[in-house]
């Protein structure tokens, strides 16, 4: 007997009670889109060539038919992803890595903001006639991986940097303010040095309260702070470490030292996802936390909590990888892996539906549409690439997927074994000290403000959904965390 499958009966049941009139069309559409079936014919169905180093950062608009990206060639490009083409190409300003890109919304797609490994954070804004103007907002001491865009405004957002500060933005002002600074719990309320900071790698805006932010970086906890609590003053060295209102970590990994988190995503009902450097990924219900000071809970307590769900397979542990939900209700979650694969999980239950290579090393990044079953990915190579329901059948997991997750497997316990000698450890700081005095100069001579200065393909896509219903690696370049 031949064995049902259950992702695409389902679509025709929902297609039968729409015809009868028992479903609302847009509810069919949400449902199919983030059917099992649907996930499992994803393909890929191009590239958009264009950038000249690694891409580090996608986003798409508000309506979904305007893709941006920025790589470690400096450079910010904006694409119709449909057409598969490049609509407009500007210098960011950043003399190094650009790691994110955002709109701001309610400004028809002309303002973009971005931040780099030069520890800006910047603006561009598109003029009417098609040039663009670019300048700084603020800087952080160190490196800036993430941004996050206050839901429904056209002016605010935050930024999280190295230096373990939040910053706060108004676009209509000259300067950034500081919101709040994360410090370990073990120190307690010592004043800000080197050595008592959280490197903040991640930053996310909880969508069901916005004066909830969670941030992640060189310590085990993700920390959600209310920024109501916060004082919006001028950034300063000298300041008290803010207490979050609530933490979360998987209970083994409490009082680790050898983890740290690259990726926050806040779902559409308020769960928290939280990617680990070579760990797992977790997602945590609200009530899943340990509150404001994890360290003092009890273990009577602690042994009652409930254990987040886990999603494994992948490895990340080479680059700063993001994480992400897919699915018109976050029905899936996304990451990309150090062995060059996409990885899409159920959300609930963990089960891995799809495993995809999407680049000759290292995904970094996976960007859904907002409305449609589509992705973006980008990573080690030069390009990104677009993923969409195209297959004509149902493709099993790749045949060797259980020895490359056998690989991750073995290599992120290897690597947790590792112990470093003195030489390599004195190698490390040697070029760390480089790196900052390098760093150190450029600060003081950068300016503060600078101006800088197929329709074929679209009926495949479309006709797809409703049947369904390779550069060279840059590693010059390239970020390891």
């Amino acid at each position: 007997m031949a064995k049902r499958n259950t992702g695409i009966d389902d679509s025709f049941t929902e297609i039968f009670n729409r015809e009868i009139g028992s479903s609302h069309p847009s509810v069919i559409s949400r449902r199919i889109s983030a059917s099992e079936g649907i996930v499992k014919k994803l393909s890929l169905y191009g590239k958009l060539n264009g950038h000249e180093g690694c891409v580090n950062a996608l986003e798409f608009n508000s309506t979904g038919d305007v893709l941006v990206s920025g790589s470690d060639d400096r450079q910010i490009m904006l694409w119709n992803w449909l057409n598969r083409s490049k609509t407009l190409s500007y210098p960011s300003g950043h003399c190094e890595n650009v790691f994110q890109t955002k709109f701001i919304p309610f400004t028809d797609d002309r303002t973009i903001i971005t931040s780099g490994a030069d520890g800006q954070v910047r603006l561009g804004h598109i003029l009417e006639n098609g040039k663009v103007e670019t300048k700084r907002l603020g800087r952080h001491h160190g490196r800036v991986y993430k941004l996050a865009v206050l839901p429904g405004d056209p002016y605010v957002f935050y930024s999280c940097g190295e230096d373990g500060f939040v910053q706060h933005f108004d676009i209509r002002s000259n300067s950034a303010t500081m919101v709040l600074y994360s410090s370990p719990f073990t120190q307690g309320c010592r004043r800000h040095h080197s050595s008592s900071r959280i490197r903040l790698n991640s930053i996310a805006i909880d969508p069901r309260n916005s004066q909830y932010l969670a941030v992640g970086g060189s310590d085990e906890y993700a920390r959600v702070y209310d920024t109501r609590r916060g004082q919006l003053a001028p950034v300063c060295r000298h300041i008290l470490p803010d207490a979050p209102v609530n933490t979360f970590c998987p209970r083994h990994l409490r009082e680790a030292n050898n983890v740290h988190i690259t990726g926050l995503a806040y779902s559409k009902a308020g769960e928290l996802l939280v990617s680990y450097n070579d760990e797992h990924i977790y997602l945590f219900e609200k009530n899943m936390g340990f509150g404001s000071s994890p360290v003092s809970i009890s273990p009577e307590k602690l042994q009652e909590m409930e254990e987040p769900q886990v999603y494994t397979g992948h490895r990340n542990a080479q680059t700063v990888k993001g994480v992400n939900f897919f699915g018109s209700n976050d029905e899936y979650v996304t990451s990309g892996s150090d062995c060059g694969h996409i990885f899409i999980w159920k959300k609930k239950g963990g089960k891995l539906v799809r495993a995809m290579v999407g680049d000759r090393r290292v995904v970094n990044q996976l960007e859904s549409h907002p409305y449609l079953p589509f992705l973006a990915s980008c990573g080690i190579e030069k390009n990104v690439k677009l993923w969409t329901p195209m297959s004509n059948d149902v493709p099993p997991l790749a045949e060797n997927i259980d020895k490359v997750m056998e690989s991750n497997r073995v290599g992120r316990e290897d690597h947790s074994r590792v112990t470093l000698t003195p030489d390599v450890i004195m190698h490390v700081l040697r070029l760390q000290r480089r790196q900052t005095s390098a760093f150190t100069e450029r600060r003081y001579i950068l300016n503060d403000n600078d101006i800088d200065n197929d329709e074929g393909n679209e009926a495949h896509f479309i006709s797809s959904l409703v049947a369904a219903n390779e550069d060279e690696s840059s590693e010059r370049e390239c970020t390891v965390s």
